[in-house]
């Protein structure tokens, strides 16, 4: 369990040059959520993705590292976005207009794995959230907000006092919300600044969003960093032995993310 969390709360990054393949993976019962992509060119060759051509074509055209297409966000978004897994060729066709011919260029994405089936909640500033499974099932944090996004909440309207519109979050949302919620059956916060401090300017008012799952996963079933765990792995509860498994996973899965 502890494994399987570590790997769903990872920020992944993949990188691949004009002419090779990008392959993005996730987890069993988990898929593919882009965070953020980069086409184009901004360091060097020789810092990143050698130039393809011969030395001496490379000599007459003059690299361009100031080189970004727009497009590849999206791109990302419709090739891998909700899927388990996906590959595809880098080439600057698949982006559409080419902003710098001659110059050879590279994708980053940053993604990360998002549960199949996950609960999201948002409480406004000052109230209580409260979340909770049913019998046998346990919470898993994916992630928190406290703050405010440019987006906003539609449940918690937004108010400034006269302040720009700003996003500001808590760097340490998440890292509570596990250690208050992860593992258990049910339990409560205040989305207050008293317990996530306040990353905004005064007058800002701010919410919490939480998105977690409920996740049954044996919890004594030995833990493989390299594998998810089974998809139908049942075992049956041993007393206290199983609490105590609970325990040390959950501390080994808080650890990690911290």
């Amino acid at each position: 369990f502890a494994g399987y969390i570590s790997q769903v709360l990872k920020n992944y990054t993949d990188h691949a040059c004009d002419g090779e393949y990008v392959s993005l993976r996730c987890p069993h019962r988990t898929t593919i959520s882009i965070q953020s992509s980069f086409y184009g060119r901004i360091v060097p060759s020789h810092q990143m993705c050698p130039s393809r051509y011969p030395h001496s074509y490379a000599t007459l055209v003059k690299e361009d590292v100031a080189c970004s297409v727009g497009t590849s966000l999206q791109k990302m978004l419709d090739e891998c976005q909700d899927r388990r897994s996906c590959q595809f060729l880098i080439n600057s066709r698949l982006f559409g207009a080419d902003p710098c011919p001659g110059t050879g260029k590279y994708l980053i994405v940053w993604y990360k794995c998002r549960p199949n089936e996950y609960k999201s909640k948002v409480a406004c500033e000052d109230d209580k959230l409260r979340l909770s499974c049913k019998k046998s099932m346990v919470i898993a944090i994916y992630s928190a907000i406290f703050g405010r996004t440019q987006g906003g909440s539609l449940e918690c309207p937004y108010q400034t006092l006269g302040m720009p519109m700003i996003e500001c979050q808590s760097a340490t949302a998440l890292q509570l919300m596990i250690k208050r919620c992860h593992g258990k059956r049910s339990c409560s916060i205040y989305a207050s600044t008293y317990e996530f401090g306040d990353p905004c300017y005064p007058g800002i008012r701010k919410h919490l969003n939480v998105i977690y799952t409920c996740d049954n996963t044996p919890f004594l079933l030995p833990v493989d960093e390299t594998q998810p765990p089974a998809p139908n792995s049942s075992m049956e509860p041993v007393g206290v032995s199983t609490e105590m498994a609970l325990l040390s996973n959950i501390l080994a899965a808080y650890a990690f993310v911290t």
